[in-house]
């Protein structure tokens, strides 16, 4: 008799559909998402703004895989690059080259470090990401490269190397106050 009822109700309830109460959740859900995305379009276009008034920004955006979070990050936190004597200082600052361990006038390196800037490192990292499959394609040294180390190294230590070629790159744009050139790389010591 029981089941019988909750069957009832059951049945009722699918032939109704959706009660208005969870439709006007639904609804205001919906608003709100909507106000969340015209808010992040319009820090986007301030940060675009921002990029655009910056020449040292307009400069790091010519590096694949460096877009606009990166650019602002990297000169927030780095100026000009004047505290780095050389790309790698940078990239070991932001925590990107293996840790080094020398004894008896052996060097040895060991994992990557992560001791740097966990923020920017990870921007790098992501922008290596998504710039690593058009750039392995290219013909340019940096994607000669790339091929060369995706053949003998796993994709995930290629992203990381990559990354860390990115922020040599980056160091180099500053101190140098140029672009990006893929055929002409500049060299980062």
């Amino acid at each position: 008799n029981r089941n019988a009822r909750v069957g009832s109700r059951r049945s009722s309830f699918m032939t109704l559909g959706i009660s208005c109460r969870i439709r006007a959740l639904v609804v205001e859900m919906r608003a709100e998402w909507q106000q969340l995305d015209e808010l992040i379009d319009a820090l986007n276009r301030e940060f675009m703004d921002l990029v655009r008034a910056q020449e040292q920004a307009r400069r790091l955006m010519t590096i694949p895989g460096v877009g606009v979070l990166n650019a602002t990050a990297l000169i927030a936190a780095v100026g000009d690059a004047s505290a780095f004597r050389r790309g790698r200082d940078l990239a070991a600052w932001l925590g990107l080259v293996p840790r080094q361990f020398t004894t008896g006038g052996k060097p040895r390196l060991l994992g990557i470090s992560k001791r740097g800037n966990k923020y920017l490192r990870t921007l790098f990292v992501h922008g290596a990401r998504a710039a690593l499959p058009s750039l392995a394609k290219s013909a340019t040294p940096l994607g000669r490269w790339l091929c060369g180390l995706l053949a003998r190294s796993h994709r995930n230590v290629a992203v990381v190397a990559l990354a860390a070629k990115l922020a040599r790159v980056a160091w180099a744009s500053l101190w140098q106050n140029s672009i990006f050139e893929p055929a002409h790389e500049a060299t980062a010591a």
